[in-house]
């Protein structure tokens, strides 16, 4: 009962010190956030890419070709990412021309992973007035696009909703049934 003024100052020295370690702690936490923990976009490595069939069909003047493609994702981040299935989309010119499913999976933080899948394309090639002479160069060119929707885990903490978009430049060489390739992968959060 008589301590009136002093537990009033104690009280408030100690609410004090309470509010500057909470934004201490704020301020280190939104730091790790932006330096540490920023998510950095994960890098796409063709392995390989074997050509399993390419039949050139007659009278009909048909395509059909199907690739065998294993892919390592390489995931720089602190945090894993869980993707749903999603598809992978062969373009040719700008055309739709074939597609790969690529099941559901999470890829660890830190760590590499494989996927394996298969991209099966038939066309007529009367319908691609620059396949034949791309055919007669040795060289087709595609590109193809990914959409992976997913969720980051960062320290099994916070759960983000994220999106990885990829896109890749593959040449193949129909001579000696090689394929080259160039990606391009972002993340948003």
């Amino acid at each position: 009962m008589g301590c009136g003024m002093r537990c009033s100052k104690g009280l408030k020295i100690c609410c004090g010190v309470t509010a500057i370690l909470l934004i201490i702690l704020v301020v280190i936490a939104v730091v790790l956030f932006f330096t540490v923990f920023k998510p950095k976009d994960p890098e796409i490595i063709l392995q390989s890419v074997k050509l399993e069939r390419f039949h050139l069909i007659w009278p009909t003047a048909e395509l059909d070709v199907s690739l065998g493609i294993e892919v390592t994702v390489q995931n720089p981040n602190h945090g894993s990412f869980s993707y749903h299935n999603s598809t992978a989309y062969l373009n040719y010119c700008g055309n739709l021309v074939g597609e790969a499913p690529v099941p559901e999976d999470t890829i660890l933080a830190h760590q590499d992973h494989n996927i394996s899948t298969t991209l099966n394309f038939f066309a007529e090639i009367s319908k691609f007035k620059d396949l034949p002479s791309d055919y007669d160069r040795g060289v087709i060119n595609f590109t193809t696009t990914t959409t992976l929707l997913g969720k980051v885990r960062i320290l099994d903490l916070f759960k983000i909703k994220a999106t990885s978009y990829s896109t890749c430049d593959l040449a193949i060489f129909v001579h000696d049934q090689s394929v080259n390739s160039t990606c391009d992968t972002n993340i948003k959060l």
